[in-house]
């Protein structure tokens, strides 16, 4: 869902919401809705991976007493752009993220930022979303775009970050988003 105040964020080279997005089953993508609310400590309202401890599926099998580090599935829609060029088609919810942003590369992101969304809300970044085959299953071929290797033989995750709640609100559409680098040194992302 794009509103008319995110395009003039964006114009106006201002980061911004451009859609947000929740689904209280564990499924791969999740609809558009008009806001979501953000709960401090344990993520999205009415999402399946609420909670204070994990809720991804396979975490849960593993030890259900971990802290849930991926209360929020932010990406870029610089990433869908770069898809496009390739082939594929996706939009705003399909990759299974809670907030979709534009004009902020949040790949780039180092680990602590705290992203504020809209006038309320405020998400500490954790990690880098670890894409799994289950990308292929949405798209065929998809994971090949999602993960990938650098000039330097680093890899590369393009599938979103992942954070946590720190201050509740609500999110539509249209907020821009503000970045607080965290202070000492900067440590790059890695997958959570």
């Amino acid at each position: 869902m794009t509103s008319s105040a995110t395009d003039d964020s964006v114009r106006n080279g201002a980061p911004a919401v451009i859609s947000v997005s929740r689904d209280d089953r564990h499924g791969f993508s999740k609809p558009v809705v008009d806001e979501i609310v953000l709960v401090a400590g344990l993520g999205v309202q009415g999402d399946a991976h609420y909670g204070a401890t994990v809720q991804h599926r396979s975490r849960v099998a593993r030890d259900p007493s971990q802290p849930n580090l991926r209360q929020v599935h932010l990406i870029q829609a610089e990433v869908f752009d770069e898809v496009r060029t390739k082939g594929f088609e996706v939009l705003p919810g399909q990759m299974g993220e809670n907030v979709t942003t534009r004009g902020l590369n949040l790949l780039e992101l180092p680990r602590g930022s705290i992203l504020h969304l809209g006038t309320e809300a405020t998400v500490e970044v954790t990690g880098l979303r670890n894409p799994c085959s289950q990308i292929n299953d949405f798209q065929p071929r998809l994971l090949n775009e999602m993960v990938g290797v650098d000039d330097a033989g680093a890899v590369v995750r393009k599938a979103g970050v992942m954070g946590i709640v720190l201050q509740g609100g609500r999110v539509r559409a249209g907020d821009t988003v503000v970045v607080e680098l965290p202070d000492g040194p900067r440590i790059p992302l890695d997958r959570v």
